[in-house]
């Protein structure tokens, strides 16, 4: 199923680019076409970025199909993080098509040249505007259906472009009824939405390959599958590591009781982790386990207290994986710090608090990162 998915995605992206390449080239050559004519600096630069959407668009195919190649002994996650590499080149030749129709407009600027437009020419650059409303709104709706963040972009940025057709429209009509020549400036404007745009997506691909926080709504999901068997008391420290659009792997820690057995554990870890994939294409493939108390009354109001203690620090977010070896006097668990505090400094500050609250126990705290 997963497999027929992603084979479906990739058409869909593929598909999609083509429309895409084809619309953006024939936008393309009627603008220049009209830009060359009238002599308008502001059309020629909507040529470039149109002929610019076109080869982004060529990109992500190239990027969509390497993407999609299978894993092998030297790649054995696959080729998925292709994506965010093409994204990257995409986004720096959006930032270079606009760094130059900046200067080309700011040349304008000092040296002005009237244009010379004609019904027709008007006529051409109002259907453009509606071309790149259909084509964006499109683009965009089929990008988000298969999660797809250089199609999103692509959508995202044919609106814009809708947006700064209709500009050059407009500054073309105030020339015609007034005479006023506003053409190199707003080819300035085009240029710093361009620029702006290629920022953005640089910037979220970067998110991307850094790696970032957790999709608040895919680990509420995970977890809420988790904790759905009844052994389960809590699903904590879940990792996700993205190997590209669609493709998670993740770790996990469950509290379970500390009767369970290994067979016993085992039954339910294959389980769960079959149930996660099946239902939300992430792959675990590590789970881990914290035990709780069940046979010692003693261990529970102990465990209150300490809660008590770390909950008193606003930069304690939480705690799991608690246990008390009554017998050996030791008690260990995890605490989520929040990135107000250093680690070690707030691993030190509770550990003195509670061993001052149990003198007769070893304290074994270890820190976590707030994942989400």
């Amino acid at each position: 199923m997963i497999d027929n998915e992603i084979e479906n995605r990739s058409k869909v992206i593929v598909r999609t680019s083509i429309v895409g390449i084809a619309t953006n080239v024939v936008l393309s050559a009627f603008k220049a076409a009209i830009g060359f004519i009238t002599g308008s600096i502001a059309v020629t630069l909507d040529a470039v970025n149109n002929l610019s959407d076109a080869l982004s668009s060529v990109i992500t195919i190239v990027g969509a199909k390497l993407a999609n190649k299978l894993p092998d002994k030297k790649h054995p996650l696959g080729y998925g993080r292709i994506e965010y590499l093409s994204a990257m080149i995409v986004a720096a030749i959006v930032l270079y098509a606009g760094g130059t129709s900046a200067v080309e407009s700011v040349k304008k600027i000092i040296h002005p040249e009237a244009a010379d437009y004609s019904t027709i020419s008007l006529v051409i650059i109002a259907a453009a505007v509606v071309v790149k409303l259909v084509l964006g709104k499109y683009v965009k709706s089929q990008g988000e259906r298969v999660n797809s963040g250089a199609l999103v972009a692509s959508g995202a940025d044919a609106l814009f472009d809708a947006i700064l057709s209709a500009s050059v429209l407009a500054s073309a009509i105030v020339f015609v009824t007034t005479g006023v020549s506003l053409e190199a400036y707003v080819g300035v404007l085009i240029s710093l939405f361009i620029i702006k745009s290629g920022i953005e997506m640089l910037k979220d691909t970067l998110d991307d390959i850094l790696g970032k926080r957790t999709d608040g709504d895919t680990a509420k999901e995970i977890k809420k599958i988790l904790t759905s068997e009844k052994p389960v008391r809590g699903a904590y420290d879940l990792i996700l590591n993205d190997y590209g659009p669609n493709k998670s792997i993740g770790s996990v820690h469950l509290e379970l009781p500390d009767t369970m057995t290994v067979e016993e554990l085992d039954v339910l870890t294959r389980k769960l982790q079959n149930r996660v994939y099946k239902e939300t294409g992430v792959i675990l493939t590590g789970v881990g386990v914290y035990s709780y108390n069940t046979k010692n009354d003693e261990a529970s109001k102990i465990r209150s207290d300490v809660l008590k203690i770390v909950k008193s620090h606003e930069w304690a977010l939480q705690m799991h994986g608690f246990y008390v070896d009554v017998a050996e006097k030791t008690l260990r668990f995890d605490v989520v710090l929040s990135f107000a505090v250093a680690p070690e400094e707030g691993v030190a500050i509770l550990t003195k608090e509670v061993s001052e609250a149990f003198p007769e126990y070893s304290v074994h705290i270890a820190p976590d990162v707030d994942l989400g």
